[in-house]
């Protein structure tokens, strides 16, 4: 089960810290990520991390202002959201797979098997 949180109402400039917990999560293994839905567009991958050893991979619309990471221990993910625009505005939902691949293939959601319910994020400007 994931449970995301985090999003809120910020204004063109600043920042959001995103969490997701992975309740139940027993493996060391798996893939983690970050999509996201803004309105009248089709779900966008955003960011993918993997447990085993935190390699990432991001969207290039992100590059330099999102930062993804993970604690184990916690086993949550987090997304460090920097310098946000109106375009980052949506629906942030975070995915799990019980599987560790190449994470440049986690831009892919049938490749996750579960999904958290989403949070809002809304930027203005």
């Amino acid at each position: 089960q994931l449970q995301a949180s985090g999003g809120g109402l910020v204004q063109a400039g600043g920042s959001l810290r995103l969490s997701c917990v992975a309740s139940g999560r027993t493996s060391s293994s798996g893939t983690m990520g970050w999509f996201r839905q803004s309105p009248g567009k089709e779900r966008e991958f955003v960011s993918t991390i993997r447990w085993r050893d935190g390699s990432q991979y991001y969207a290039d619309f992100v590059k330099g202002r999102f930062t993804i990471s993970r604690d184990n221990a916690k086993s949550t993910v987090y997304l460090q959201m920097n310098s946000l625009t109106p375009e980052d505005t949506g629906v942030y939902y975070c995915a799990a797979s019980s599987t560790s691949w190449a994470v440049s293939a986690g831009t892919n959601p049938a490749r996750y098997d579960a999904w958290g319910q989403g949070t809002q994020v809304t930027v203005s400007s």
